[in-house]
């Protein structure tokens, strides 16, 4: 499973078999990775010191109407793209860019994957949108604006969903359901996403 670099990858590994030589009469996974692996939230705390922790997300900011919206910038989500849109205040907005049908491919990280520019993050947060998602592992870039746009949404208390999949999702309104794992003290946290179109 892909992960950003430097961070823990992605462990899976039966510790108990039902039958084995312990005599388990049940099956047990164990796992490892860090809280940031796969589809996951972002805490204000991950970028923010002092900034909420995972237990303390309103369940209203990952669970509600949404809108998909299709960026065709081949860089960046970008001020000058999203201002047609017209976002909204407390709106749910989940951007699908090329990174859905080509960063996902295999298990390498991309590195020119599309992420949110610092004056795209400063549009989200003047228009006082609750929850932001994106198609890769980051609202901000490998190479360019990645402290930069997480401090501009996770501190106007913006909460994120990174690593989502959006390659078979159309833009338009959806019904959204994202639980993170309730991990008390935790910066970020590993999550379930789904969208119904309403």
């Amino acid at each position: 499973m892909v992960h950003w670099p430097g961070d823990p990858g992605f462990e899976s590994r039966l510790e108990k078999k039902i039958g084995d030589e312990n005599g388990s009469p049940c099956n047990l996974t164990h796992l490892n990775m860090s809280a940031h692996t796969g589809t996951h939230m972002d805490a204000p705390r991950h970028f923010i010191a002092g900034g909420d922790t995972m237990e303390s997300m309103p369940l209203e900011a990952a669970m509600g109407p949404c809108r998909v919206i299709e960026i065709h910038d081949s860089t960046a989500i970008t001020s000058s793209e999203l201002e047609p849109h017209q976002l909204q205040r407390n709106e749910r907005v989940l951007f699908k860019t090329r990174n859905s049908s080509r960063s996902w491919q295999n298990d390498d990280f991309d590195k020119d994957f599309i992420y949110i520019s610092q004056d795209g993050a400063r549009h989200i947060t003047a228009r006082g949108v609750q929850t932001v998602g994106v198609d890769y592992l980051s609202v901000g870039g490998f190479k360019k604006d990645g402290v930069e746009t997480h401090v501009e949404l996770l501190g106007a208390k913006v909460w994120i969903i990174e690593g989502l999949h959006l390659n078979k999702i159309e833009p338009g309104k959806y019904d959204l359901a994202c639980l993170p794992l309730k991990i008390v003290g935790s910066d970020g946290a590993p999550a379930r996403a789904a969208l119904r179109p309403q």
